[in-house]
């Protein structure tokens, strides 16, 4: 397998990693210290739980089915709004990304102004499929991605877009972002899905429908960072459905300078030193060397 030459830093979208592995928003993020557990654990950066303008419960359950090697959730961006800028308050100066998002630019540029001092930079949430409001229902309409994008990078901080790949055109999504200002674009978001019991006879998440993530929808996140990679110019980090060295080594063929894993931390949270131990080697080849050479 190929493998990557690790240098001191990698750098993608304005924030300093200590690797390519990062933890993806939601998972593990909802703390402080199971943010930094994470980061002990070998991670090369870590995202946040996504935060809002106001305190939200989240969808009633069951929120989260682990099925046939992949993972349902409708959560509903359950979070303490401003009250969580106190637990990555001891993070400053780590590579912690702080997700956000709101129901319009304004929304957007507020929470952002919460995490100035605390977070390396910002990723917004502008993909979460089953939070009626925000997520994917802003991500959808290129309009209104430029306009939230735009209104976060007036803040200098690094600004990374996740896009939800349940639009006809991720890459026009994409380029909105980039000409906003986006310093990176995180592919993908969760995709839309639902399960039934038969036994039951009603859906097997309390919201009914969610977004499925996990090994299933790897393919998607390959093609969806494949097309991001022609039409944009800023770096892309993949997402989803990550959970081996060779994924890596992948969705970098396809575009992406770095990686977010979600899902694959259900199996522990040791899978960053796991990947890392079979990524890298000092014959490696470098980043530069790999990213985007498919498309050659």
């Amino acid at each position: 397998m190929i493998t990557l030459n690790l240098k001191d830093s990698v750098s993608v979208g304005g924030i300093d990693l200590k690797n390519h592995l990062i933890l993806a928003a939601g998972v593990l993020g909802t703390t402080g210290a199971s943010l930094n557990r994470v980061l002990e654990s070998g991670a090369g950066g870590v995202v946040t739980k996504s935060i809002g303008p106001y305190p939200k419960e989240g969808h009633k359950g069951p929120c989260v089915q682990v099925l046939d090697g992949a993972v349902i959730n409708a959560m509903g961006l359950p979070n303490p709004s401003r009250d969580f800028t106190e637990e990555i308050a001891p993070l400053k100066g780590k590579p912690v990304i702080a997700s956000i998002f709101g129901a319009n630019p304004e929304e957007f540029a507020e929470v952002a102004s919460w995490f100035m001092d605390s977070a390396a930079g910002f990723e917004l949430n502008v993909s979460c499929p089953h939070a009626e409001g925000y997520g994917a229902q802003i991500g959808s309409d290129p309009d209104l991605v430029y306009e939230c994008t735009r209104a976060v990078s007036k803040t200098g901080k690094p600004v990374w877009v996740k896009l939800t790949p349940n639009v006809t055109s991720i890459a026009d999504c994409g380029a909105a972002a980039e000409r906003a200002g986006a310093s990176a674009l995180v592919a993908i978001n969760t995709v839309r899905a639902m399960r039934i019991s038969t036994d039951l006879r009603k859906p097997m998440l309390g919201n009914g429908s969610g977004g499925l993530s996990g090994d299933a929808i790897f393919p998607i996140a390959v093609k969806c960072v494949w097309d991001l990679y022609e039409a944009c110019d800023i770096p892309i980090v993949g997402c989803g459905g990550v959970s081996s060295a060779d994924n890596v080594i992948e969705m970098m063929m396809a575009g992406a300078r770095a990686v977010e894993i979600g899902s694959a931390v259900l199996n522990g949270v040791d899978i960053f030193k796991k990947i890392s131990g079979e990524l890298y080697s000092g014959d490696g080849v470098s980043t530069e060397g790999i990213v985007g050479c498919a498309h050659e």
